[in-house]
C-alpha cells in the first residue's frame, strides 16, 4: 500500500511540474488570491479531467494518444506564448489573459493533454482512481498558486516587459518540454 501511494504522490508532482512552468510564465503579470484560486481550479480540473479521459479510453488506444496528446499540448502552449510575445511587441492594450475566459481554458486543456496517457495507468497503481486524482487535483492547485507567485517576483523585476516576459517563458516552456519528452526525460 505505501509503495502504491508513493506512486500516486510522484505521479502527482510529477504531471505538476509542467502546472508550475507555466504558471511562472502566466504570473508574471500579477494575479489577485481569487484569480490564483480560480486558475489552480481550473488547472487541476482540467488534468482530473484528462486524467479520466485517460482511464476511460483504455490501454489499447492510449500509449498512441497519449504521446501525440502530449506534443500537441506542448505546441499549444508554443503557440500561446508566441501569441503574447507578438501581442507585446504590438503594444496593444487586448493581450490573451490566461487567468480567465478562453485564455484559461486554452492554458487549462494545453497544459494537461500530457495527462491524457496517464490516465491509463491509474487503474494499475494498487489504489483508488479517486484517491490518486484527488492528489493530482490538490498538488496542481498547490503547484499553480507557487508557480504565480513566483511568477509575479519575476514580473516584478522585469517592469513594463510582462507581456514579453510571459510569452517567452510560455513559449520555452513548451519548447523545453518538447525536446525532454523527445529525449526520453
Amino acid at each position: 500500500m505505501l509503495s502504491a501511494v508513493l506512486k500516486v504522490g510522484v505521479l502527482a508532482i510529477s504531471l505538476a511540474l509542467d502546472v508550475f512552468a507555466v504558471c511562472v510564465g502566466v504570473g508574471v503579470r500579477g494575479h489577485t488570491t481569487a484569480e490564483k484560486l480560480r486558475v489552480g481550479l481550473a488547472f487541476g480540473a482540467a488534468e482530473v479531467t484528462m486524467n479520466l479521459i485517460g482511464v476511460g479510453l483504455g490501454r489499447a488506444i492510449g500509449h498512441l494518444i497519449g504521446e501525440a496528446a502530449a506534443y500537441l499540448g506542448f505546441a499549444a502552449l508554443i503557440g500561446v506564448g508566441i501569441y503574447m510575445i507578438v501581442e507585446s511587441l504590438r503594444e496593444e492594450s487586448g493581450q490573451l489573459d490566461l487567468s480567465t475566459g478562453w485564455g484559461l481554458l486554452l492554458a487549462a486543456i494545453s497544459i494537461s493533454l500530457d495527462s491524457l496517457g496517464v490516465g491509463f495507468t491509474l487503474p494499475y497503481l494498487g489504489v483508488s482512481v479517486i484517491f490518486a486524482l484527488a492528489a493530482v487535483f490538490g498538488v496542481s492547485i498547490v503547484a499553480t498558486t507557487t508557480g504565480l507567485t513566483l511568477g509575479r517576483v519575476i514580473g516584478n523585476r522585469v517592469g513594463g516587459a510582462t507581456g514579453l516576459a510571459a510569452g517567452i517563458l510560455l513559449a520555452g516552456t513548451g519548447i523545453l518540454f518538447s525536446v525532454a519528452r523527445a529525449h526520453g526525460f
